[in-house]
Order: structure tokens, then C-alpha cells, then sequence
């Protein structure tokens, strides 16, 4: 068995042009293509037999997510945060240049910004959420971004 590559990640969203625009305009992704199925193709493998959807995706930084926007029969579930230690995604993460900024862009796209995750170390850091309340993780710090938290950068 090989695994030939990871394709992407979906995410349901309750309004589509909302959450477009919050991905587009304030996280930097860009839309790499769309499918429409208005005559319930996937129901079966979607497991909604009279799904009537439309699939967005977006990509950046080597990444795709797929915004799922269900036409019929709707989304269920509410726009709250999830808590980090539920079983499944917990959220999305992101460095920045400037965590401020990027903290005022979020609320002014229908995000959240949770003020009392905000962390002042070495980095800042802060959660939020975007409009349909998926975490995101806000990280600003100095150097290579793909360091992860703890580890220091390997000299060369």
C-alpha cells in the first residue's frame, strides 16, 4: 500500500462568500478551483443522500482546504469553539508578521478574536476563531517559521 499524497482539508461552512473572503483576504489563500454538484452526485460518499453542495478550494503555502458550503440539506452544529481537547481538528495555525494587525483583520472579516488566549513570550500568540468558529492559532515570532514550539533552529 502507498499513501501517494495528502490532498486536502475540508472544512463546512455555514455562508460561502463570507468565508471565502475571511480565507482569502485576511489568511492569504488563493482559489484553485470549485465544483458545483447541484444534481447530488456525492450524496452517497458524502453520506448525505440529498446533498446538493458546493466545494471551494483554496491554497497556500503548499496546503489546500476545501470550504464545503451544503445548499441542501444545510449544516448542522453552531459557530461556538470547539474545545482543544475534543477528539478531532483542533484548529489551524499561523504565523504572521504582525499578530495585532492580524488580530484586527480577523474581527473585522466575522472572525473572533479570543483575547484571554493571548500569550506574550518569546512569541506572541493568541487564538481565534474564523466566522463559523474553527480555531485558528495566531503566532508572531522572529526567524523560521516552520520551527516548531520548543525546538531550537538547527545551526548549519
Amino acid at each position: 500500500m502507498a499513501v501517494r499524497r495528502l490532498t486536502h482539508l475540508g472544512l463546512c461552512v455555514s455562508d460561502l462568500e463570507r468565508s471565502l473572503a475571511f480565507y482569502t483576504r485576511v489568511l492569504g489563500f488563493a482559489e484553485v478551483g470549485r465544483f458545483v454538484d447541484d444534481q447530488g452526485y456525492g450524496g452517497k460518499l458524502l453520506e448525505l443522500p440529498e446533498a446538493r453542495m458546493t466545494a471551494v478550494y483554496l491554497e497556500r503555502d503548499g496546503w489546500r482546504i476545501e470550504l464545503l458550503y451544503y445548499a441542501q440539506p444545510g449544516h448542522i452544529g453552531t459557530p461556538e469553539r470547539r474545545p482543544m481537547n475534543q477528539i478531532g481538528l483542533t484548529h489551524l495555525s499561523f504565523v504572521v508578521e504582525d499578530l495585532d494587525e492580524t488580530c484586527a483583520a480577523i474581527a473585522a472579516h466575522g472572525g473572533a478574536v479570543v483575547e484571554e488566549t493571548r500569550l506574550e513570550m518569546q512569541s506572541r500568540a493568541i487564538f481565534a476563531t474564523d466566522p463559523d468558529g474553527i480555531r485558528l492559532e495566531i503566532i508572531e515570532r522572529a526567524g523560521d517559521p516552520l520551527i516548531i514550539p520548543g525546538q531550537s533552529p538547527k545551526s548549519g
